[in-house]
């Protein structure tokens, strides 16, 4: 455990780097290739940051050596503190052995690395004894023995309290950046309170959550995701294989997968939510899952997200979100995606098609509707809509994700209602949903017939917003289209395209669909277009022909 360190020296306890375990830094020494010209070299501001920065390590090392006099006082007969207050007590002499170490060669190039103590035959450090370590840790408990008692704010406890917070920075933030932190000298402190005393946090507490926070937010850790500026963090309260393997799901879902099978990660996070939920799995009501957005805010942390649940009631929750972007996919089965990922949802709304370049509210509010089953955003469907528009294509890249995201919305919109099926419902009869089935079809005509499709490049747009403008046109091209395909084909597709007719309101093609029948006409189209790749429509036989005819 490391202290945290302010303006003012703080010593680590037996290890630190060199400025404080030696007094030395790179300042010490002369430049071992000053540069040929003396102007470039500012040789007095050069002389005067190298005083500052001795001063500085003089400062530092009183700080260290001091703490290893109290340990010396607290352990007495420990024969690893004693060894190191003797080099201490020699410490000029020592270092005159120590320059002419085959190894100090090495330690001059990495004066910014931390140092600590072992004995000669030893295989671990000193300061690695289970007693000190136990001294240590009280220590950053407790603080020092002119701490500041006050009610801590987290415990409801009175305890002594921490001035300042420890750093832990975040992505994009800065390096210095706290959860909890409180101006230094601002002018606005409360009572004449100043630091972290307008809000008193106990050094045990303090040291709590800081370490933890540190943990989840270190490097290789799988509790954590990131969507542009946005750090999000999560665990479960219990640590048995079920919450661990519910944590691993999560990342899975919200990470970004270098897999090569993602299909197979994606079976497996449903399949542990399933057991989660369904009690295979067993959980209590203790078992709780917590979930934590996090924006850098100048050298603050803002937190921008906060959920807790039950375990048992979040697999719910994120299995309803499966259901509700299901859709038929026509891929072959390793292109195939059960669900739709955070990350796809979010980059098949954009432009480039990276998630960071969504609005900046947009990632939390859809993580919102995932993690809690409240209805997703209409920012999340409008742009959606606005991509189609814009690109006149519902399936960029063959992915569902477009009209997944329209279905999933449209549901939790209407959950009252009846639901819009995964794959081709022939009985719905949604105006909009009928004018995408209806658009679909007379596009796979002209595509059969003349092997293009411009007129989804011309007409989708309008088709999918003024519908009695576009399909008389539309209606009236197929005518020709139809007449350069087979008997069997003609009788194929006149059947469908009757069949969706007939279920039009008498007074024809509506003048305007609203946003929500916008959605319900891709979907409608998808749908169609899906059936058609099937292929298990068999084509009419004669005597249908005729009957049809």
């Amino acid at each position: 455990m490391s202290v945290n360190r302010t303006s003012k020296p703080e010593a680590n306890v037996l290890w630190d780097n060199c400025s404080y375990v030696l007094g030395i830094s790179d300042a010490s020494y002369p430049l071992d290739n000053p540069p040929e010209n003396p102007e470039k070299l500012r040789k007095k501001e050069e002389e005067r940051k190298k005083e500052k920065e001795v001063a500085k390590n003089k400062k530092n090392h009183a700080t260290f050596t001091k703490k290893i006099a109290e340990l010396e006082k607290e352990f007495p007969g420990n024969e690893g503190i004693k060894a190191v207050g003797k080099f201490y007590a020699q410490e000029t002499s020592n270092m005159s052995l120590l320059m002419n170490d085959p190894l100090w060669k090495e330690l001059r190039e990495n004066l910014t690395k931390n140092v600590s103590f072992m004995l000669d035959g030893d295989t671990t450090i000193v300061a690695s004894q289970q007693n000190i370590l136990d001294k240590i840790s009280s220590m950053a408990m407790e603080g020092h023995s002119d701490a500041v008692k006050a009610l801590c704010l987290i415990t409801g406890q009175t305890a002594p309290t921490v001035e300042t917070t420890t750093s832990t920075p975040i992505a994009g933030g800065k390096s210095n950046g706290r959860l909890v932190a409180f101006q230094i000298n601002s002018g606005y402190d409360s009572y004449g309170k100043e630091k972290c005393h307008n809000a008193p946090i106990s050094s045990k507490a303090e040291f709590a959550y800081s370490t933890a926070l540190k943990r989840l937010l270190s490097k290789g850790s799988k509790n954590i995701f990131h969507i542009g500026t946005r750090t999000y963090l999560f665990w479960a309260s219990n640590d048995d294989q079920t919450s661990l393997d519910a944590e691993e799901s999560l990342f899975s879902m919200f990470g970004s997968s270098t897999d090569d099978n993602p299909n197979r990660k994606i079976e497996q996070v449903r399949e542990v939510f399933n057991d989660i939920f369904s009690g295979k799995r067993p959980t209590s009501d203790n078992d709780k899952f917590y979930f934590l957005g996090l924006a850098p805010n100048a050298a603050r942390i803002a937190v921008v997200y906060w959920n807790e649940c039950k375990l048992k009631d979040f697999a719910k929750t994120i299995l309803r979100h499966f259901d509700d972007m299901e859709i038929v996919d026509g891929r072959s089965e390793d292109k195939k995606k059960p669900y739709q990922g955070l990350h796809q949802i979010l980059a098949t709304v954009t432009l480039s098609g990276n998630p960071s370049d969504v609005q900046p509210n947009l990632p939390d509010a859809t993580i919102k509707s995932m993690l809690q089953g409240t209805p997703y955003p209409v920012t999340l469907y409008q742009a959606c809509i606005r991509r189609i528009r814009a690109e006149q294509e519902v399936t960029p890249y063959n992915s569902p994700c477009r009209p997944a995201i329209l279905k999933a919305y449209l549901n939790r919109l209407n959950d009252n209602n009846k639901k819009i099926e995964a794959m081709l419902d022939k009985q719905n009869d949604n105006v909009g949903y009928l004018c995408g089935r209806l658009f679909a079809t007379l596009e796979k005509i002209q595509e059969d017939a003349n092997h293009i499709h411009n007129i989804r490049e011309r007409y989708l747009n309008a088709a999918s917003s003024t519908p009695s403008a576009v399909f008389p046109t539309i209606l009236n091209l197929s005518v020709h289209h139809l007449e350069k395909l087979s008997g069997g084909q003609q009788v194929f597709f006149g059947k469908i395209e009757q069949e969706i007719i007939d279920k039009l309101p008498a007074d024809g093609f509506p003048a305007h669909l609203d946003l929500t029948d916008q959605g319900r006409f891709f979907i409608g189209y998808y749908h169609q277009r899906q059936d058609f790749f099937k292929g298990k429509e068999a084509e009419p036989t004669e005597e249908q022909s005729e009957d049809i005819k």
